[in-house]
């Protein structure tokens, strides 16, 4: 049988299903966190100064040193296990080990990254998580003394996840470490990939939730400039209506406005875009933890419902009026164009009957220079021809004045005929 060819990409999309697996975390255990941004125009950075960070990392530790073109990693750094991904926008470090610190949170704990390199690093930290992972007890309100003293009671989320395996809690605030806290409590005999999903989808809901929480920055700076912008616009469109004032001017400071909000929309259309898809992973995130109540304390959903959507319907807000006011600055405009192109017609208009005006005085005046060029050439013609007939009339008898009246008949009629010969030759 003759073998089929393979698509030339076909091994590498599918191996990419498999380049990026869930950690393989036991408990109890402390996992690490980072995520790297660039702050302007993340997504054209250059990719290579991500790998050499890397490598910094990989060099301190005496580790291997992948490829240039890798987009993921995964490999040992000390008594750690180190993970990291290539993204669109950012790159995230993930490092875990067993064993927890006696101290809860220790900031020591996250001097697998040390600070200097992370100041070296080629963008800005987005987020920081600190994961601290321990066995449930089978009673399970033990535990909740020790999520009381770890974390902020007013914006404390403890919920079960995955069909109650495990218990997460945080108060997603940012510790004096820059550290945001998450603890879970896994129940015992919990696989390490079932507690590697949950590491994996809290650092996911984290980052993404930083990356949507962007656009609220702009979204804010935006209102700003649009509420200058739109008393602008309605007063031009109000002026569309006002004959006193120049349709000209109107369409001229109108189209100034239009591209003011042309250069809004180019200047945040991705950010706005980036924020809806960030929005979806982050509410997709918390979907997949399938979470449940855990004593009555604060979901996830809940959590988010009170304090990020209200941040991400901001956002839609200032792109749905920005793109409304694009609309009305473009439909104005038509108008206003529409309104000086008739006047330009009508001004046009009576330009012409004016010329038309013009002409016919013109050729009236024409006819008049004519009818005073006939009398004109008949007298120094008629003249001309006296002294020639006049030698001849006198022979036979007739006087001068006889000759010069019968010639001026004569002379006026020629002069006529060459003359309006003339000009209808030079009209054809």
């Amino acid at each position: 049988m003759t073998p089929i060819d393979d698509h030339p990409l076909r091994y590498a999309l599918v191996n990419e299903l498999h380049a990026r697996p869930f950690p393989s975390v036991g408990a109890p255990a402390h996992v690490v966190y980072l995520a790297i941004k660039e702050p302007f125009d993340a997504a054209n950075r250059d990719r290579a100064r991500d790998h050499a960070h890397l490598c910094d990392l990989l060099t301190r530790y005496g580790a291997a040193i992948p490829p240039g073109d890798v987009t993921h990693y995964s490999g040992e750094i000390g008594r750690h296990t180190l993970k990291w991904d290539s993204h669109t926008e950012f790159t995230t470090f993930l490092a875990y080990a067993p064993g927890v610190s006696a101290r809860p949170f220790d900031p020591a704990e996250a001097e697998v990254f040390p600070s200097d390199w992370i100041q070296s690093a080629p963008g800005r930290r987005l987020a920081a998580v600190s994961i601290r992972i321990e066995d449930l007890p089978e009673e399970t309100e033990a535990i909740l003394p020790l999520i009381d003293s770890w974390f902020v009671p007013e914006s404390l989320v403890c919920t079960w996840v995955l069909e109650e395996t495990a218990v997460i809690a945080t108060d997603f605030r940012i510790d004096s470490a820059g550290q945001m806290r998450f603890a879970v409590f896994a129940k015992p005999g919990t696989g390490q990939g079932r507690i590697g999903r949950i590491v994996q989808r809290i650092c996911e809901l984290e980052t993404y939730r930083a990356m949507s929480m962007l656009g609220l920055g702009r979204a804010r700076a935006l209102t700003q400039t649009l509420n200058a912008l739109d008393p602008e616009l309605t007063n031009l469109v109000a002026l569309m209506n006002d004959d006193a004032h120049p349709a000209e001017d109107t369409l001229h400071r109108l189209l100034e406005v239009s591209t003011e909000l042309e250069s809004l929309a180019v200047t945040n259309t991705f950010r706005f875009s980036a924020t809806a898809a960030y929005e979806a992973i982050v509410n997709e995130r918390v979907e997949v933890l399938r979470e449940s109540r855990f004593h009555g304390r604060q979901k996830f959903s809940e959590f988010m419902n009170r304090r990020y959507d209200p941040a991400m319907r901001t956002v839609k807000s200032a792109e749905v009026r920005l793109n409304a006011m694009v609309e009305r600055a473009a439909r104005a405009g038509e108008l206003l164009r529409t309104r000086v192109d008739v006047a330009r017609q009508a001004q046009n208009q009576k330009l012409l009957e004016s010329m038309d005006r013009r002409s016919d005085l013109q050729l009236r005046l024409q006819r008049t220079v004519e009818g005073l060029s006939v009398v004109a050439i008949s007298y120094y013609a008629v003249s001309l021809a006296a002294y020639a007939v006049y030698p001849i009339a006198k022979e036979i008898g007739i006087s001068k004045e006889m000759a010069v009246a019968g010639l001026t008949p004569l002379v006026v009629a020629v002069v006529w005929l060459a003359l309006r010969r003339i000009r209808n030759g030079v009209g054809h």
